[in-house]
């Protein structure tokens, strides 16, 4: 039986009827610096909460600057880990913070990225089989974000590496793993069933089109997926409540794309203090 004390962690930042999520994560100020989209993290989080979804990956220092202390709540997931493109290996990452401290500040889950092939990957495995120590100990969330890049991977939207990347999220005792799309419904139902926690698929780069957006979170959830982690495809959107309400309706209403795509042409503005 699940821990109670990581079972209410665990209902902050999924939804507790349908055991799906909508993450947004906004962690992008150290990987690729102060990208458009994320200069005001308090607007971006009033958005996308009031949008509905579940829970934000934040860095710790900008958990200060997205505290609103009104509004709707969302979950807190605090990321451990990082590099920067401007590194000589920005598939490398190392770790930024520890579980005690997440909790000090408040945080519900902590989140580690891994890169599967990258030449830093003895590293990883090593930080990551610490974090889940920690997050065992404290009863405390684990997202995994796992991805097969590297010099040794050839395409990282493989089936198989990604399937590799995920389950070995698993074997490490994530609670959740977020990760790339296959490409398809049928591929991406295969990685969902070798991989026996729940599975988020991730945005990637910002989308030529919103359809496209929408189309692979639909896909997601039809192969069994338990929702998704979306970045610059809401943050960097011209609407990023719209967007997120857009994606929410197909998570946790069973929308068609259509049906969700009509949320993007809504008009009205979020009430702030």
């Amino acid at each position: 039986m699940i821990d109670l004390g990581k079972k209410i962690r665990m209902e902050r930042i999924m939804d507790r009827d349908a055991k799906r999520a909508l993450i947004v994560p906004l962690d992008h100020g150290v990987t690729m610096g102060s990208i458009q989209g994320i200069e005001d993290i308090k607007r971006v989080i009033i958005d996308v909460s009031e949008g509905g979804a579940t829970a934000v990956v934040m860095n710790k220092g900008m958990i200060a600057q997205g505290y609103r202390g009104y509004g709707r709540d969302i979950g807190l997931i605090m990321h451990l880990s990082a590099s920067t493109i401007l590194g000589p290996s920005s598939d490398d990452k190392v770790l930024i913070g520890s579980v005690e401290q997440a909790i000090r500040m408040g945080a519900d889950a902590v989140a580690i990225h891994i890169n599967v092939g990258a030449d830093g990957e003895a590293e990883m495995l090593r930080d990551l089989g610490f974090v889940s120590e920690d997050c065992m100990d404290w009863r405390v969330p684990l997202f995994v974000m796992t991805y097969a890049r590297g010099r040794k991977v050839k395409d990282p939207y493989d089936m198989d590496a990604l399937r590799h990347a995920a389950r070995l999220g698993a074997e490490f005792g994530a609670d959740v793993v977020t990760t790339n799309y296959t490409g398809s419904a049928e591929t991406f139902r295969e990685l969902v069933k070798s991989v026996p926690v729940p599975v988020l698929v991730t945005g990637g780069q910002k989308r030529r089109s919103d359809l496209d957006t929408l189309k692979i979170i639909k896909e997601c959830i039809e192969a069994g997926g338990a929702g998704a982690a979306i970045g610059r495809n809401i943050f960097q959107h011209e609407n990023p409540y719209n967007m997120t309400r857009a994606i929410c309706k197909i998570i946790f209403k069973g929308a068609s794309v259509e049906d969700a795509a009509r949320e993007l042409k809504k008009k009205g503005d979020i009430k702030t203090k």
